[in-house]
């Protein structure tokens, strides 16, 4: 608490000064006290949680974000570069590189502007240095850098995963531990969430993540890119008992995955067709193939629920996080599973789903508040697993 008189501190604890500095009205929410002597007035202030600025680029968004430690999101930019990637029925590195140098500055200037906190209310930055594509992360790695060195503040080196893997925190409900289900385009694992910092891998795909085979078959189906979104809307209207596919992995121990078998059957289902496949066809192909991901997904969630409960763990919620985690069958399938096993689904909101900086942000809060902070020589890592006992 600091105590203000005629814009003087004249009482504070030390912990209410430490780390503000420059205009305090920036750096305090106030309220005006009345006390003796009476002609004084006095500013009670409490110190507002910090806001940090988290910066992502580790793919195809350029993203910039300002987030208080109170879980508010002040600000949140995602630059999307599908119109990029689009003709090429995917993000071509060199193309994603070129777009975050060209428009990364102009993203986090706004981002900071729509904050309403100006560059003084910055009190640290987040930016991903992997893992995803390096002249990305090479990109939103050393733009953070040169913004923490001219602010004067900390440096948060953020695993992208890991940023991901928190983002349902921002619900203050979820509380360590957790299991989690990260899938996206280019990762599908379970794991414990222990703690910050602390992850067990219990399995995950031996060959395309759940999110790669989503895109690539919406490719095959010529539904176009981003492929996930485009397949559940086509799903809609489909029949998902037309075409019989497989289940990989269904009904084995453990809860790893494996998706190329199904994208092949989906391959020889279309190749059977008599000629091209029509609108009909092609609904109900995208309902298929949706069903038979989702099976597995409930399968293997089933598993490695039993797995962590063998080791011991008592997760206080079944948690799904990255692109995938907008999926509605899936999340339905999940949310079963979990009931089942007497936990609640727990998801981030679908905006957050997919890759963007307020979940970059949040993770650097939560390492902020353990008193975590990175040098500026911190490299960027194009591969980087949460759970080092697993790469």
């Amino acid at each position: 608490m600091v105590y203000l008189c005629e814009d003087k501190i004249i009482s504070c604890d030390l912990q209410s000064l430490e780390g503000a500095s420059g205009d305090l009205n920036q750096q305090f929410d106030h309220e005006i006290v009345y006390g003796p002597p009476a002609h004084a007035s006095f500013h009670r202030m409490t110190i507002a949680p910090p806001a940090v600025l988290g910066i992502e680029t580790s793919c195809d968004e350029t993203a910039a974000a300002v987030l208080r430690g109170d879980r508010r999101i002040l600000s949140s930019v995602v630059l999307s570069q599908v119109a990029l990637h689009e003709v090429h029925g995917g993000v071509v590195p060199e193309i994603a590189a070129r777009a975050h140098l060209d428009h990364c500055d102009e993203v986090v200037r706004r981002a900071v502007a729509e904050s309403g906190v100006g560059w003084t209310g910055i009190g640290a930055v987040a930016a991903t240095v992997g893992p995803g594509l390096i002249g990305g992360l090479v990109v939103g790695a050393m733009t953070g850098k040169a913004i923490a060195l001219a602010l004067g503040v900390p440096f948060l080196a953020i695993n992208h995963l890991e940023g991901h893997a928190l983002s349902p925190r921002l619900d203050p409900g979820v509380a360590f531990p957790y299991l989690l289900l990260l899938a996206s385009g280019g990762h599908c694992q379970f794991l414990v969430v222990e703690d910050r910092g602390r992850y067990s891998r219990l399995g995950g795909t031996i060959d395309d993540a759940a999110g790669e085979a989503f895109d690539k078959t919406a490719k095959l189906l010529g539904l176009g890119y981003p492929g996930g979104p485009a397949l559940e809307r086509a799903a809609a209207s489909g029949d998902p008992a037309r075409f019989a596919l497989p289940r990989p992995m269904a009904g084995r121990p453990g809860c790893d995955f494996s998706f190329s078998g199904l994208k092949t059957a989906m391959r020889h289902a279309v190749e059977a067709l008599d000629g091209e496949p029509g609108a009909r066809d092609v609904a109900d192909l995208a309902a298929s193939f949706q069903r038979a991901a989702a099976d597995v997904v409930a399968d293997r969630a089933r598993n490695a629920l039993r797995m962590a409960e063998e080791r011991g763990v008592a997760p206080t919620a079944l948690v799904v996080a990255g692109g995938v985690a907008a999926n509605a069958e899936i999340r339905a399938r999940l949310a079963a599973v979990g009931a089942g096993h007497g936990l609640e689904l727990r998801a981030p909101p679908l905006r957050l789903c997919t890759d963007n900086a307020a979940m970059i942000a949040w993770a650097g809060v939560e390492r902020l508040a353990r008193g975590e902070r990175d040098p500026l020589d911190a490299p960027a890592r194009p591969r980087w697993p949460l759970d080092p006992r697993a790469a």
